[in-house]
């Protein structure tokens, strides 16, 4: 009897880890794409079924109770790209893996001097930075670079002679982590017809993510910054410096004291 006990307790234990590590697996893999903020969002609903069985709310527990039933079809048909990249990157990523600290130093600040110099002799660019919603399904399919941030090679890409300008370049975590990347573009009608490609990729990108788009346009030189599918433009670097600190560098500053009273 003590025998099947303890297989029972070890059993049990190998249980609660097998799927603590698929939790952990689909949680990496669902990092970078967009399917990783409806995460919140069902972790609610979820909350929201177990309080209305035990308040006794019936009809808000029927309702809540037939959307569960048939969330994984609709999160299969909607998402169905981004489980078929990540099942092929829990094919290919190693199980353990060391963490790396990101670079976040001087990250506004050289974007704000590689868009002046672009700005000045008229290149167009696009460059985009993620924030919390992954990019990773256009990095796939563009030109995966994963270097440091560099002013010289960042101003290279986007060069008439660069095959890579005529896209937009991700950056994350202090890192160029592709070029030449294909954006979806935005289908708003209230925007301004002369609006060219850059801009409506800009605002495509910003429409689907919370990521921050920089404009240059080829035409006059002029600076914008596209976020949450809105457009600021005819920044000069100030406006535009300022804008970037309180966007990135305060979210770094947080996440670096998080890690330091962690440790």
């Amino acid at each position: 009897m003590p025998e099947e006990g303890l297989i029972q307790y070890l059993l049990g234990t190998l249980d609660v880890l097998v799927v603590a590590y698929l939790i952990y697996r689909i949680l990496l893999v669902m990092r970078g794409t967009r399917a990783a903020p409806m995460l919140g969002g069902l972790a609610l609903v979820v909350l929201a079924y177990f309080i209305s069985k035990t308040a006794g709310l019936v009809t808000l527990h029927w309702i809540l109770g037939n959307f569960l039933s048939s969330i994984i079809l609709v999160v299969i048909v909607i998402f169905q790209e981004e489980i078929r990249r990540g099942l092929t990157k829990m094919g290919i990523q190693p199980v353990f893996r060391p963490s790396s600290k990101p670079n976040y130093d001087r990250t506004s600040e050289d974007l704000v001097l590689v868009a002046e110099r672009l700005s000045s002799s008229r290149t167009g660019a696009l460059i985009v930075i993620q924030r919390e919603v992954g990019l990773d399904e256009f990095v796939e399919e563009a030109v995966e670079i994963d270097a440091l941030l560099n002013r010289k090679l960042l101003v290279s890409l986007f060069q008439k002679d660069s095959p890579l300008h005529d896209g937009a370049v991700i950056i994350n975590d202090g890192r160029i982590k592709a070029a030449g990347c294909v954006l979806p573009i935005t289908f708003n009608p209230d925007l301004d017809p002369n609006l060219g490609t850059r801009h409506r990729a800009a605002l495509g990108i910003s429409e689907r993510s919370d990521a921050l788009a920089i404009v240059v346009s080829e035409e006059t030189g002029a600076i914008a910054l596209a976020r949450d599918g809105k457009l600021s433009r005819n920044l000069d670097g100030a406006s535009l410096k300022q804008i970037l600190e309180k966007l990135i560098d305060a979210k770094d500053s947080v996440e670096e004291s998080v890690e330091e009273e962690a440790l």
